[in-house]
């Protein structure tokens, strides 16, 4: 076991969606990323015997919390409306990494599935993005990057 320290700074944490460094986060968990399904279920038979299916399907979900005020709102909601102005004619590549870690994950498309609800209060408040992606190229939570 390493007895060494090991630093985390959110401000290193880089988005990049289509091209575009995404920014303006909100405090607390501004970025949740999820496979959609297990990548492995499970099927136990009559006798105990266990068997395991290894799912084709890596799609994951992404999660991503910006503050109301923040820039990158717009330009996702232009995302989002391109898409369906050309009948889903734009996803791009996304990227979240932990410059300070190994944390990396990479997919070749992503997709806004539904625009930030928006609400207003006497506080500043948040938009949160849904997107889905197709089967990442790299998804690795730490240690050496995986494919």
């Amino acid at each position: 076991m390493s007895g060494g320290v090991h630093t985390y700074n959110a401000s290193r944490v880089v988005v990049i969606v289509a091209g575009f460094p995404v920014s303006g986060f909100a405090d607390g968990t501004f970025v949740n990323i999820e496979m959609i399904n297990d990548a492995i279920t499970t099927q136990v038979g009559a006798d105990g015997e266990i068997a395991r299916a290894i799912s084709t399907d890596r799609r994951c979900t992404v999660t991503i919390t910006l503050q109301q005020v923040s820039e990158s709102n717009a330009f996702l909601s232009t995302l989002f409306n391109v898409d369906m102005l050309t009948c889903g004619g734009r996803t791009g590549p996304i990227l979240v990494q932990d410059l300070c870690g190994d944390t990396l994950f990479s997919a070749a498309n992503a997709w806004i599935v539904k625009p930030a609800p928006i609400e207003f209060s006497k506080e500043i408040t948040t938009r949160v993005w849904t997107l889905q992606t197709g089967a990442p190229a790299i998804y690795n939570v730490g240690g050496n990057p995986s494919l």
